[in-house]
């Protein structure tokens, strides 16, 4: 992906701090795994046309391979289990996975294959990929912020990055809804996506 071109903000801020200065950004490149139990796969919808109802993705994989020499060479890859969801409503949730939403017994993953990465300016980036829901693949534009990269105390080298992205639900055929006796609709068409990643490099 290309998440190069700027340090992690706390090192930024304290350059004199004492300690050793992070990887030239060549040093970074390489293939990574994604860390699920360090990371987060998060998702919003407009509920009722009044709130905002949150969830997440529990259970996924993925790996990066990152080109610190050339960003625009990295890519990425995401396979998530849609059986995994959580809204934080056992209810809401057996909805989602109902044939009215992600029929999960028929489409029980949802994947990501990065296709393209670019460098906007200002240490802001964007990787575009093509996402496969229900049997619908369309591309997906993420928008992308280098978060740091460190050794751990278990000596593994990660790296992290924050990520946005919208996309209308209905463009992958989840069309499932209900009208309002006021006026809209239960669900909102829009969803908005958040993407809270730590990936550690491979070893030979």
């Amino acid at each position: 992906m290309a998440l190069f071109g700027r340090k992690s903000e706390e090192a930024a801020a304290t350059p004199d701090a004492g300690t050793s200065p992070g990887p030239d950004l060549t040093d970074l490149t390489g293939d990574y795994t994604i860390d699920p139990s360090h990371s987060t796969l998060g998702f919003t919808a407009r509920h009722a046309m009044v709130t905002n109802v949150k969830g997440s993705f529990l259970d996924f994989e993925g790996t990066l391979h990152l080109d610190g020499a050339d960003p625009t060479k990295s890519t990425a890859s995401l396979d998530i289990k849609m059986e995994s969801i959580d809204t934080g409503s056992p209810d809401r949730d057996g909805h989602l996975k109902s044939a009215d939403f992600f029929d999960i017994e028929t489409h029980p993953t949802m994947t990501f294959r990065s296709t393209k990465a670019e460098a906007l300016g200002d240490g802001e980036y964007r990787i575009t990929g093509d996402l496969s829901v229900l049997g619908t693949t369309r591309p997906l534009a993420i928008d992308l912020e280098l978060g740091g990269y460190a050794k751990d105390p278990f000596g593994n080298e990660r790296v992290g990055f924050e990520g946005k992205s919208e996309l209308l639900r209905s463009e992958w055929g989840l069309t499932w809804n209900a009208t309002l006796e006021t006026g809209g609709v239960l669900v909102s068409d829009r969803i908005k996506l958040t993407f809270d990643i730590s990936a550690i490099k491979k070893t030979d």
